[in-house]
């Protein structure tokens, strides 16, 4: 029988998030895990795979849509099914507002389609046939939630954009033209002073209305929606920048950070890396040992492999440990599942295959979700020394720099030299008192120090 397919739930926290692209066009066969679209999220973007096998018979969202989660978004169909099935199931499953009755192919049906497949969050559509009057300044506007957000970070009042969709709704499309109008204006003139006249109620101003003291007084002076400085170029926010901007900024706002660093010796690690890839047909890098020496120092201290969530405390059995990989879009944090239990290559074989596929976006929703502790390693770019900023709800993060060689007095009291790399933890003071931190970075540093144990 026909399948509706739903946006899936990326991530736990996820309400919402972008139908990308599709990877299949209507009317394709697909087998069960055959790629089916790329989701954007705040954290990545993810390939979606097919539930199941069957005729991709309707695409009811739009590329670029942002879409609910729960939200049907395609339609399955088996060998045999008509028309008639697949119009019985839309019936039955989604609202009038989602299915206005045409396919999602054409550019308009697909805006119109995609813009309204996040149900319960507009007004009802006016009564065939009218337009719905312009909203007063400030009132609830008949838009889609992407073109909502769209408008709010250009610094955009909906009520002031004719829109173009089903009963006057306000799409992306409106959005981007109003903005697009907006830039085209000219300056006001220097010393204007006539009054700006007001613009019609659902039009977006024209240079005339716009122009004036008043005009330039409500122009924001910073942000979306402000002049670009002479010698500088607006560079478009991405998802996941903004969230990353978000998470962090509230982190760092929410959570009592504090640090200890410590410079680690290792000469020993490096030897025994250096013996090891010598015979073993996978080359183990450094990083896949410290994430191994972070999960086993997490057993040596089980107080500090644990949570803040919501006023009561969480310890946690393995160690989760989330690994932070640079994408052209931005940070990805993979999670090394139970990484105590793992043996040094599984570990090195789990982190390049993270690598390899957060640089094509097909990392899976269930690997980029969860972790109790962050690795972060700038020294292969040779920084010697940082900090980092705790990755909610985590309780802990190691900035890991660049191993060197250093000057270091021996304990019999001489000069010598050894390679030595400077980490720096940073723990939630909620859920780890500065004794419990020095006690896990005393095994971390033991781990490093005495790597054999590492392949135990």
């Amino acid at each position: 029988m026909a399948t509706l397919i739903t946006m899936p739930a990326i991530a736990a926290d996820s309400t919402s998030a972008v139908l990308g692209s599709w990877l299949a066009a209507e009317g394709a066969e697909l087998a069960a895990g055959d790629a089916l679209a790329d989701i954007e999220t705040e954290k990545a973007t993810v390939e979606f795979e097919a539930p199941e096998a069957g005729t991709l018979a309707r695409l009811l969202v739009a590329a670029g849509a942002e879409v609910q989660v729960g939200a049907p978004i395609a339609v399955l169909t088996a060998p045999g099914e008509t028309e008639d099935a697949i119009a019985a199931l839309l019936g039955a499953s989604l609202p009038d507002a989602a299915v206005p009755g045409s396919r999602a192919g054409g550019a308009e049906g697909a805006g119109s389609q995609a813009d309204a497949a996040v149900p319960g969050s507009e007004l009802p559509p006016a009564p065939a046939g009218e337009t719905p009057a312009a909203a007063p300044a400030g009132a609830w506007a008949f838009a889609s939630p992407l073109a909502r957000r769209l408008a709010k970070d250009a610094g955009l009042r909906l009520d002031e954009i004719t829109g173009s969709g089903p009963s006057g709704r306000v799409l992306r499309g409106d959005v981007e033209a109003a903005v697009a109008a907006r830039a085209a204006r000219p300056a006001a003139p220097a010393g204007a002073g006539t009054r700006a006249a007001a613009a019609p109620s659902g039009t977006v101003p024209t240079p005339a209305q716009a122009s004036g003291p008043a005009a330039a007084s409500s122009s924001p002076t910073s942000g979306p929606g402000a002049p670009v400085p002479e010698g500088a170029e607006e560079v478009k926010v991405t998802r996941m920048r903004g969230a990353i901007a978000r998470r962090l900024t509230e982190s760092k706002t929410t959570v009592p950070h504090f640090y200890l660093s410590a410079d680690v010796r290792m000469d020993e690690l490096l030897a025994l890396r250096q013996r090891i890839n010598a015979a073993a047909p996978r080359k183990i890098t450094v990083n896949d040992l410290i994430v191994k020496a972070v999960a086993a120092a997490l057993v040596a201290v089980p107080e500090a492999n644990v949570r803040w969530d919501n006023g009561r405390i969480l310890r946690f059995a393995h160690a989760d440990i989330s690994v932070a990989i640079a994408t052209e879009d931005g940070l990805v944090t993979p999670v090394v599942t139970g990484a105590e239990q793992a043996s040094v290559s599984d570990v090195s074989a789990r982190v390049a295959d993270f690598v390899a596929r957060a640089k094509e976006n097909r990392l899976r929703p269930e690997e980029i979700s969860g972790g109790m502790f962050s690795v972060s390693n700038l020294g292969m770019f040779g920084t010697r020394e940082f900090t980092a900023i705790l990755n909610p709800p985590q309780s802990g993060i190691l900035a890991v720099g660049a191993a060197s060689p250093r000057p270091v007095v021996e304990p019999d009291g001489t000069l010598g030299v050894a390679s030595l790399m400077t980490v720096t933890l940073s723990a939630d003071h909620r859920v780890i008192d500065g004794a419990v931190a020095a006690r896990w970075m005393n095994a971390f540093t033991e781990a490093i120090q005495r790597p054999l144990s590492l392949l135990i």
